[in-house]
């Protein structure tokens, strides 16, 4: 055997249904498609939340909240991530981040959370921090900067 001399197994194609070609050709007249209606028309399509005359779903039910279009999303740095790779007092802001391998790019914001300790007085420069986080590096001997 080989590639010159292969074949398709039986049944795995089958012919083109050709519909509008008389009734010798197995659909004739309506071509398959029933008698009148909507989806009998030429150029027939339902949009997915078409609901008939019913009133659509997304109409029923109620609206709530906000979503922005453009929506600031921040990298996030945990206080245990900071206190793993700083161990003594020092200043860090995106750059040295980026460097120590805490966030990935420069072009996104970084934001402070609280999740974790902190022993060290760091300077911690991010464009946003949590409540929680400013209490823990305040109370460590630290302090944050919002650039």
């Amino acid at each position: 055997m080989d590639l010159g001399h292969l074949e398709k197994p039986k049944g795995s194609t089958r012919k083109r249904k050709r519909v509008g070609r008389g009734h010798g050709a197995g659909q004739g007249k309506t071509c398959g498609k029933g008698h009148k209606g909507q989806k009998s028309r030429s150029g027939a399509k339902r949009r997915y939340w078409m609901e008939g005359g019913q009133m659509p779903i997304h109409r029923r039910l109620p609206k709530r909240g906000f979503r922005s279009l453009s929506p600031t999303i921040y990298q996030i740095i945990n206080i245990s991530q900071i206190a793993a790779k700083c161990t003594e007092p020092t200043e860090i802001g995106p750059e040295q981040m980026k460097e120590i391998g805490l966030i990935n790019t420069l072009n996104k914001p970084v934001k402070i959370l609280g999740n974790g300790e902190i022993s060290v007085a760091c300077t911690v420069q991010a464009q946003a921090c949590s409540a929680a986080a400013r209490v823990k590096l305040e109370a460590a001997g630290g302090k944050v900067e919002i650039i």
